[in-house]
């Protein structure tokens, strides 16, 4: 049985310009939202919309002079899920319109489609358990899970497909790299969730750890990552195949350094809500580095497949 999807595959194509400004949109709402979630946390926004959906009040979408400035940034951030959704669906369109068919591609727009909803689901919790920092973990946890699947998606229609099967050999540490990187941010989150952005109010509870501690653990993470980066560009020298590669790692050290020079401000600033906010930012566009090094040193890896016709059940 056909989908209307696949009904409108069999009458319409898009051409591939339209899936790549498809999964730019996509991925560039998708950081977007990181960046908005951090500016809601900041300055204490979190509880700024009593309502658990995207509307602030039962009685009114749009947020009252009541709720003030918080009500305001909280709503933009809720809003911004609208652009998601408007991303990630025109990706799932204009990927199965693509002609021939991309399976590889349309499998992961459509995995977009269920993270935004998971990430919904989550920011709906964090409001009704009243920004516990686990739940708001979890909430950031699966706005980095989306990064990751729009930047497969861009990466993959973006890349040049005469893209040389050399830099396989860096595959192995590439993926440490991805998981390293995974685990800064992660740590991020307990550094947040320990320190004093609760995003809303003093008496919003925190994680029972030492901050000192999980921050040293976060720096010391950030090290390890910058030593592997460091290790695969020496190893990619001499080698011209794999020049796209390093390219990619230069500019991946460098960002990791300066997250690591604005961790350090923090610090010794006393988390000043404006630095605390670009760090977050930062931290979802070294993601986003660490996601390519791994895609150009593992080249198979989401790889397009030329597809065939046939019954389409998505």
């Amino acid at each position: 049985m056909r989908t209307p999807l696949g009904w409108a595959a069999a009458r319409w194509t898009l051409t591939p310009r339209a899936l790549r400004w498809a999964t730019t949109a996509a991925l560039l709402v998708s950081i977007l939202i990181i960046l908005t979630g951090a500016l809601v946390r900041v300055t204490g926004s979190g509880l700024g919309c009593p309502n658990a959906v995207i509307s602030c009040e039962t009685d009114s979408l749009l947020p009252t002079a009541e709720l003030g400035i918080h009500g305001i940034i909280e709503f933009v951030n809720r809003a911004l899920t609208v652009l998601v959704i408007a991303g990630v669906g025109w990706g799932i369109i204009a990927a199965r319109l693509q002609r021939p068919r991309q399976r590889w591609i349309t499998r992961l727009t459509w995995s977009q489609f269920w993270l935004v909803v998971a990430n919904a689901v989550a920011g709906a919790v964090t409001v009704v358990v009243g920004l516990n920092p686990w739940v708001v973990a979890a909430h950031f946890a699966l706005a980095i899970a989306l990064l990751a699947a729009t930047t497969f998606t861009w990466h993959r229609v973006h890349e040049d497909n005469g893209l040389a099967l050399a830099a396989a050999s860096q595959r192995p540490l590439a993926w440490v790299l991805v998981v390293s990187t995974l685990i800064l941010i992660l740590l991020g989150t307990l550094v947040t969730g320990t320190g004093p952005h609760s995003g809303d109010s003093s008496d919003v509870p925190r994680m029972a750890f030492r901050w000192e501690g999980v921050a040293w653990a976060h720096g010391l993470v950030g090290a390890a990552v910058l030593v592997v980066a460091a290790i695969m560009i020496v190893r990619s020298r001499g080698d011209a195949r794999e020049a796209l590669v390093r390219r990619r790692l230069v500019i991946f050290l460098l960002a990791v350094a300066l997250q690591g020079g604005l961790g350090l401000i923090q610090v010794f600033t006393g988390l000043p809500e404006a630095i605390v906010a670009i760090h977050v930012l930062g931290s979802a566009l070294v993601w986003v580095g660490a996601l390519r090094v791994l895609l150009d040193a593992d080249p198979l890896l989401f790889a397009r497949a030329r597809a065939n016709a046939g019954p389409d059940t998505i």
